[in-house]
């Protein structure tokens, strides 16, 4: 006997909450597709595949088992019920005692006819057709023919509906063609205009263009004018130079010889004095543990701002360089350790004074490592730890030890260094001026 259609979707519906309960491994090969359907469609969109595997003995074992644990009070009524121990797919041991065999008195049969009765029934292997629900009575048919009546009214009604707005949507479309085609109509009056117009507008360009080829004809005989007259600029711009070439020969020759005249009345002035030369620079008397020198009131230095003006300070004569180490370091670049950014400032300070001539000085705070102060320059640069005090007064006391007239420039941000040795008489230069010096070299 054919299967119901109430019943076949019951027992499908018991095989999807199968499905759902079993490991990856353990679902049949036809239906891993189906196992990946979200629950709560598997059972519709799975529907065939799930009817299909209710065939396999074993996943019916499986299909069996889920049914009675959500039903184990019709178990013992509509079939025998199959051994757990036993593998998928084999048949209830048909010796054994006959303690789950179904009732078969009709009062017990007909207490439990329902669909879920007659799926139990199904999967167990029993008589299900004595489990299927009673036909209905007539009277529910007329009632169920009614609502199906009243159904298929609502739906007429809502197609006539629909019906209505298509008909109002083909009217307005029949409404914008008529539109669209007015307009089109519209636009090729406005294109015969345009071509209209743009013919008259050709007319009038080919004037303009033969004005245009009589206003070239007048600038090329204005340039070949013009370029008479730059030939003849050029050639008394070139006479010019020459007769300024000429005077500064001349000038440069005065001004060597004056120049000659101080530096023999300057050798003989030593030679008159007997001055020996110059065995320690002022810079090297200076002690870490010194008192710092009182600071005197005036000031001749300035700010300097420009990195090529503080390259021509260095170039003076016996100019001196006092550099405020770390303030230009980590300006400089802060990302590095405090000995990386000492060795590139110090390579940098190396090429400044090569470049310049200059005596340089750079000052660093004091490490725990840090011996006596370094006396002779390292290839150009002197550089000194402070011991028992900051940089900022060792540059101090740097810049008091000049001599007054010397060049002493001083580079440091800090301000209070800044009003110190410009009462000094020092120049003073930021240090990012310093640093945009060094970067360009």
């Amino acid at each position: 006997m054919p299967v119901p259609a109430q019943l076949r979707a019951a027992l499908v519906a018991v095989a999807a909450d199968t499905l759902s309960g079993l490991d990856a491994v353990a679902v049949p090969p036809t239906l891993r597709r189906v196992h990946r359907f979200a629950p709560r469609v598997r059972a519709s969109a799975g529907a065939q595949p799930l009817w299909a595997a209710l065939g396999d003995d074993a996943f019916r074992a499986r299909v069996a088992r889920t049914w009675i644990e959500v039903h184990p009070d019709l178990a013992s009524v509509v079939g025998p019920t199959p051994d757990e121990t036993a593998p998928d797919g084999t048949a209830p041991d048909e010796t054994a005692p006959d303690e789950t065999a179904p009732d078969e008195t009709g009062e017990g049969v007909r207490s439990v006819r329902s669909l879920e009765a007659a799926a139990g029934a199904w999967l167990l292997g029993g008589d299900w057709t004595r489990f299927l629900p009673e036909p209905a009575e007539p009277q529910a048919d007329v009632t169920a023919a009614l609502r199906d009546a009243e159904r298929a009214s609502h739906e007429v009604e809502r197609l006539r509906s629909e019906l209505a707005e298509a008909r109002a949507l083909a009217s307005s479309a029949q409404e914008a063609l008529a539109t669209a085609q007015r307009e089109m109509r519209r636009l090729r009056s406005d294109a015969d205009r345009a071509r209209a117009e743009g013919r008259t507008a050709a007319a009038q360009a080919a004037v303009a263009a033969q004005e245009a080829a009589e206003d070239l004809a007048r600038a090329v005989a204005e340039r070949e004018q013009a370029s008479t007259d730059r030939r003849v600029a050029q050639a008394e711009r070139s006479d010019a130079r020459a007769q300024a070439r000429v005077a500064q020969q001349l000038a440069d020759v005065r001004v060597r010889l004056l120049l000659d005249s101080i530096v023999d009345a300057a050798s003989g002035l030593r030679a008159e004095l007997a001055l020996p030369p110059a065995a320690e620079l002022p810079a090297d008397l200076v002690a870490p543990e010194r008192e710092r020198a009182p600071v005197r009131a005036g000031s001749r230095g300035r700010q300097v701002d420009d990195p090529a003006l503080l390259e021509e300070l260095l170039r003076l004569p016996r100019a001196h360089l006092v550099v405020d180490g770390y303030n230009v370091s980590k300006t400089w670049f802060d990302a590095l350790t405090l000995e990386q950014q000492r060795r590139r400032l110090v390579q940098g300070l190396e090429g400044l004074a090569a470049r310049t001539g200059a005596e340089v000085t750079c000052c660093f705070d004091g490490r725990e490592d840090a011996g006596a102060p370094t006396a002779a320059p390292v290839r150009g640069v002197r550089v000194r730890f402070s011991v028992g005090e900051i940089a900022d007064d060792l540059i101090r006391r740097l810049v008091a030890a000049e001599p007054p007239g010397r060049v002493v420039v001083v580079v440091t941000s800090d301000q209070e260094v800044v009003r110190d040795v410009e009462a000094r008489g020092a120049y003073v230069v930021p240090s990012a001026t310093l640093v945009a010096r060094l970067q360009h070299a």
